[in-house]
């Protein structure tokens, strides 16, 4: 049960919602902060690209094992302990990876990382719309998928722009994350607790995310959409500073960083369409706009054009925000409230495998195909993919008009 937290904490009533978005993004951004930095990580210590994608792997498998296994649990012991915990998750990340000097503590990192993400993800996304004055609820949901999709973006930006031009390139990002980390922790100390009767931590038990009937219908084009956008997301983070450096020949880490953000960016630019769309028809627009994405990043492999890669980031990214707050839209809105956080997470943990497996898959044809034509089978799976979704919610859109 959700609790009305405005008579207890009034003078948080308007602004605890963007708090804890701050910190949601704080998370998410620490999960793509090693992205500009792997050219780095090859060099101290020597590894092959599909070593790259099972290290990035690592990470969303952890994050699905989360959502899995934990995903509903803050609907019966509250928001703000799992939060807390998936802060200090997100901190211990960045520590292992400051001492990172083998492919295991990469790994090591990279659960870390991915455990935080899954303790966040579904359930940040449920706090901050119940943490949202009731009159500002449409606003909250393009804020926590904006939080979510804009801190994945800062990460790399971030570490990009400080490995580039600041000393110490493997240190300062995780040393800067830290900072904020600490300063997420405290606000979120700061915020009321939105779920009633919460149980003591100790009782919480490993429950796989349930589908109330009323979720199931919408559940399916929605996750469908969902594993396609983020794979693109998944390919941009993982593999695209190889593309960069191998096919186009660019080398400075701020310039990759700025590439994958420029997807992220897009995503949110995308999320702001919804509205005016409503969040049904987002779905299948938002796979359309994805497709085309997915069409200029086969043109940027095949004939290694920087620009089409960048026009990529952006057509790919704002399909994929469209489709994202569609469907975070209809599956919150269709879930019982004493079950949305779970159900939120099994919507992401869908998402997490479009991040995880399509990406091992272009690592496992790099060699014997080439980077770029491993890209190219991935573009035309996805695409078809999206297209499935698509086609799947008009056809279910004509016939229930």
């Amino acid at each position: 049960m959700v609790t009305d937290h405005r008579t207890t904490q009034p003078a948080l009533a308007r602004t605890g919602y963007l708090l804890a978005a701050f910190a949601f993004a704080v998370c998410m951004a620490g999960t793509t902060l090693p992205t500009p930095l792997y050219g780095l990580y090859r060099e101290r210590i020597g590894f092959s690209e599909l070593t790259v994608t099972v290290v990035f792997a690592v990470y969303a498998f952890a994050v699905i094992g989360v959502l899995l296994l934990v995903g509903n649990v803050s609907d019966a012991v509250g928001r703000r302990p799992v939060l807390l915990g998936g802060l200090v998750c997100a901190a211990c990340s960045a520590v292992v990876f400051l001492a990172a000097d083998s492919v295991p503590l990469l790994c090591l990192g990279r659960l870390l990382s991915g455990l935080s993400a899954g303790l966040f993800t579904g359930t940040a996304t449920a706090y901050v719309l119940e943490l949202a004055p009731r009159d500002e609820r449409g606003r909250a949901n393009f804020v926590a998928t904006a939080a979510n999709m804009g801190g994945l973006g800062c990460g790399p930006l971030l570490s990009g722009l400080l490995s580039q031009y600041a000393p110490y390139p493997l240190l300062l990002p995780f040393a800067a994350h830290l900072v904020l980390l600490a300063v997420s922790f405290g606000l979120l100390l700061l915020l009321p607790e939105t779920v009633a009767d919460a149980r003591p931590l100790r009782t919480a038990r490993p429950n796989r995310p349930e589908l109330p009937p009323e979720v199931r219908q919408v559940f399916l084009p929605a996750g469908i959409a969902a594993f396609a956008g983020f794979s693109l997301l998944g390919l941009f983070t993982s593999v695209s500073p190889a593309f960069l450096a191998e096919g186009l020949d660019v080398h400075n880490r701020a310039v990759v960083g700025l590439v994958v953000f420029t997807t992220f960016f897009a995503s949110t630019i995308g999320q702001l369409l919804v509205p005016r769309l409503g969040s049904a028809r987002a779905i299948p627009l938002g796979c359309l706009v994805l497709i085309a994405g997915l069409a200029l990043l086969a043109g940027s492999l095949a004939w290694a054009v920087l620009a089409l890669l960048v026009l990529a980031a952006l057509v790919g990214g704002a399909g994929q925000g469209m489709g994202l707050r569609g469907a975070v839209g209809e599956v919150a809105d269709a879930s019982p409230a004493e079950h949305r956080g779970g159900v939120l997470s099994a919507l992401f943990v869908v998402a997490y495998f479009g991040i995880s497996i399509p990406v091992i898959g272009v690592g496992l044809l790099t060699g014997p195909l080439g980077l770029a034509h491993a890209g190219l089978v991935f573009a035309a799976c996805m695409a078809l993919l999206a297209a499935a979704s698509g086609a799947y919610l008009l056809r279910r859109t004509s016939t229930e008009s």
